[in-house]
């Protein structure tokens, strides 16, 4: 802008002032000076601009992963929100570390951002990382991973609700010995919909068998293990409710290689409503977690406390209400639905 200012012979406040389309500027002056900026291919430095003001117009999200469907939609419906609001975002990945989980908002404590969007990882067991940056006074928004406590604001999907589905639609196929594929139980969301699965086998008087309920991290390889697993039982079961799609595909697949047939002998339902259980033979049921809607809301919930400027502002967590996608590796009664033709049926609980 010195430069512009001395070529021109005026102040390096008129300067900025004309590139800022500033009223007091008059057209004449402003049009010399964008012209010349354009010469010299001058570009403004905006956050150095936004931070002399005080206010950042960046986000910072963090997230476990950016890989399958849930989290990069989640992401994008959260950059959605942020552009339509005048936000750009920086994204980090945990990469399901608790050490990078903290590194990670380190950078964006540094990077001065307005507020902060996370989903904790998986091996994140304690939140003083957390309080560090309240303490700060930094803006902080979970989603689908949460912090627990009355002091936080969240965005969710009702985990509890979709476990309850996927199970009273598996029971409702016929299924009396549904086994339950579980997540790690210190992180809400697998915790919740193992609590949904509990709900749907008491309301519909059935057992509570502990033997048919196998923990793992979700992967892909545990899925297969767990099918393996659960059907050298005296009794094995015939239905699986997978808290994840990717522990869902294996068990699909390892009962496929035993000759199983997948859903008369075994129903499979999973959770996410990643991609590829439209392409599973048969395609898999799975919970659908409105990903998009969900960035989207946190967004807007974030975007509340940075207007709230530190005043009062009461903490708030926001609830989505999930939707079953029942497709072939679960309908066993297919003559129970009007549509059973369609490639997906969306269940609620009524």
């Amino acid at each position: 802008m010195a430069d512009l200012a001395r070529e021109l012979g005026v102040s390096t406040t008129t300067i900025s002032r004309a590139l800022s389309d500033h009223f007091s500027i008059g057209p004449a002056m402003k049009q010399k000076v964008q012209k010349l900026a354009r010469k010299y291919n001058y570009q403004p430095n905006r956050m150095a601009s936004a931070l002399r003001k005080g206010k950042s117009k960046l986000l910072g999200i963090v997230v476990p992963y950016l890989e399958g469907r849930f989290f990069p939609t989640v992401v994008y419906g959260m950059e959605k929100a942020a552009s339509k609001a005048g936000y750009n975002v920086i994204i980090c990945q945990s990469h399901e570390d608790v050490v990078l989980e903290r590194r990670n908002l380190d950078t964006l404590l540094s990077a001065q951002v307005a507020g902060v969007l996370v989903s904790m990882s998986r091996t994140t067991l304690d939140y003083k990382h957390f309080d560090k940056l309240r303490s700060r006074g930094m803006p902080l928004v979970f989603f689908d991973r949460v912090e627990e406590g009355d002091n936080v604001n969240a965005v969710v999907l009702d985990d509890r609700e979709g476990g309850y589905i996927s199970t009273r639609h598996l029971i409702g196929q016929g299924c009396r010995r549904i086994a339950h594929l579980a997540g790690p139980q210190h992180l809400n969301i697998y915790r919740n919909r193992r609590q949904g699965y509990l709900d749907a086998l008491r309301e519909a008087g059935l057992p509570e068998d502990e033997n048919l309920v196998v923990y793992s991290d979700m992967l892909h390889a545990q899925g297969v293990d767990s099918l393996r697993q659960l059907m050298l039982l005296p009794n094995p079961p015939d239905a699986v409710f997978s808290a994840g799609d990717d522990s869902a595909l294996g068990a699909l697949q390892e009962a496929r290689r035993q000759g199983l047939r997948v859903p008369e002998d075994v129903a499979i339902t999973g959770f996410s409503n990643e991609t590829f259980t439209l392409v599973t033979e048969p395609n898999l049921t799975s919970v659908d977690q409105r990903s998009e809607e969900m960035g989207q809301a946190a967004v807007r919930l974030l975007l509340e406390l940075i207007d709230a400027e530190g005043g009062p502002f009461s903490p708030r967590k926001v609830s989505l209400r999930p939707e079953l996608l029942v497709r072939q590796s679960s309908l066993r009664e297919p003559e129970l639905y009007a549509e059973a033709a369609e490639p997906a049926l969306i269940v609620r609980r009524r």
